[in-house]
């Protein structure tokens, strides 16, 4: 590790002699709720936009494809998240694998991912609360969502930890009591009709509103230093909230499918209550509930992906690839305050730039960059660092881990290949990032892999 801006040398949790170090307080129950939560927003809205590009019988082709990724991918990616417990994540597997150039890459490609799912989800919030009071303007909402959770954030990750616990489980409990309304209105009719398009360009263009149903839960990582026992908390956490997620999504998705006529659901950012008025009727109080209790889905995840930005922020700031300022940790609630802040200075900035489709895309081009970036590490480290402690081994080596590696490719070709000007964005705001890296600090560009 790097010395930090301060000439202090952090230990592994970011430590050091004048700067107070991350408070290791997250519990398995904890961790599933920071990991859900982080997700679960994908189960309200963003996902039916698939519906779109590649109606109902396409997008569940593109689902099942990601959710095998998805599967592969935790099952890999914990071994990684266990055997380097740090708040960096992916561009620490970079770093130790390959070099500050490739942790530089791996590091923006994360950011990319979280700073660009919160004005996504604060976009919904702002919706539903629309959609609840019209009066209530979008812009209004989803701006006073950043300024209310980066402050209770600040206040410190065992207050934020039990704040998700509570909305992760209500936002739970709310899909399950969703899916027993809409359950009786099924009809597989439905589900099937105005498919007549049906083709694989479809399947691929929806690959990453399919990547929105699971995107995010790679950021248990970023909270791996404030674990309690990250050997045996990480791999429960990351596998109890990766099966959850999985029933939760399908059971949605078809559910929903299969209620009505779903081409009215598929460009509308609260697609959840727009079915429960479609099933029960308009002036079904039911509707207007559900929107209400809709909104702690979406505040779960927007709490937890704060939680997992301004990790990734301080961490990349710790090691001397951000500004130092964004490293620093508040001495009363032990919490990371500027990168808190600048996050949420840069995601209101993309809110006021960007469509919800748009943002998702750019997300989901983040997250399977880092995927792919993770998976290469960890074959490399297998190849560098045999006698690695690795208190979870990827099953059935180096299948699954190959298995995600090929399926994040695809999701990350058809990506590129159906939002080109939005992948350019990407790519040009990333090479301009990594230039701008190595005439600032030429130094630690040059910095060799670990040894």
């Amino acid at each position: 590790m790097v010395e930090s801006s301060t000439g202090a040398a952090p230990t592994q949790s970011g430590e050091s002699a004048d700067q107070p170090g991350l408070r290791k307080v997250i519990t398995t129950a904890q961790l599933w709720s920071i990991a859900v939560g982080m997700v679960i927003s994908g189960e309200y809205f963003g996902w039916n936009y698939g519906w779109a590009v590649a109606g109902t019988i396409g997008f569940l082709v593109a689902t099942l494809l990601v959710t095998i990724m998805y599967l592969a991918f935790i099952f890999s990616y914990t071994e990684l998240t266990t055997s380097i417990p740090d708040a960096g994540g992916p561009f620490t597997y970079a770093k130790r694998a390959f070099g500050s150039t490739a942790a530089f890459i791996a590091g923006f490609a994360t950011l990319v991912d979280f700073l660009m799912s919160p004005p996504a989800i604060a976009a919904a919030l702002g919706a539903y609360a629309n959609f609840l009071n019209p009066a209530l303007p979008v812009l209004g909402v989803a701006i006073t969502t950043y300024a209310v959770f980066i402050a209770i954030n600040i206040l410190g990750i065992k207050e934020s930890a039990n704040f998700s616990m509570i909305v992760t489980v209500l936002a739970v409990v709310e899909l399950l009591v969703f899916m027993a309304l809409v359950a009786p209105a099924y009809e597989t009719k439905n589900l099937v009709a105005h498919n007549e398009s049906f083709n694989a360009g479809g399947v691929f263009a929806a690959l990453p509103f399919a990547v929105w149903f699971y995107l995010a839960i790679e950021g248990v990582a970023m909270v791996a230093e404030e674990v309690k026992n990250p050997k045996k908390t990480i791999p429960r956490g990351y596998l109890l909230s990766i099966g959850t997620l999985v029933a939760l999504a399908l059971g949605t998705m078809l559910l929903t499918a299969g209620a009505g006529d779903w081409r009215l659901l598929s460009k509308i950012d609260y697609p959840l209550p727009e079915t429960l008025a479609m099933v029960l009727g308009r002036n079904s109080p039911w509707s207007k509930v559900f929107a209400s209790l809709g909104l702690f889905g979406l505040i779960a995840s927007f709490h937890c992906n704060t939680i997992g930005y301004s990790r990734q922020i301080f961490a990349l700031a710790r090691s001397g690839y951000l500004p130092g300022f964004l490293s620093t940790v508040n001495r009363r609630f032990q919490t990371p305050h500027w990168a808190l802040i600048g996050g949420g200075i840069i995601g209101i900035i993309a809110l006021l730039s960007g469509t919800t489709g748009d943002i998702i895309i750019l997300s989901a081009l983040g997250a399977v960059v880092m995927y792919i970036s993770s998976m290469v590490c960890l074959f490399q480290l297998r190849r560098k660092e045999p006698n690695l402690e690795r208190p979870f081994i990827a099953p059935f080596y180096p299948y699954v881990p190959a298995i995600a590696l090929i399926l994040s490719s695809v999701c990350l070709v058809a990506i590129v290949y159906y939002n080109l000007w939005l992948s350019l964005i990407f790519a040009g705001l990333g090479v301009t990032s990594l230039l701008l890296f190595r005439l600032v600090n030429p130094r630690l560009a040059d910095t060799p892999p670990v040894r």
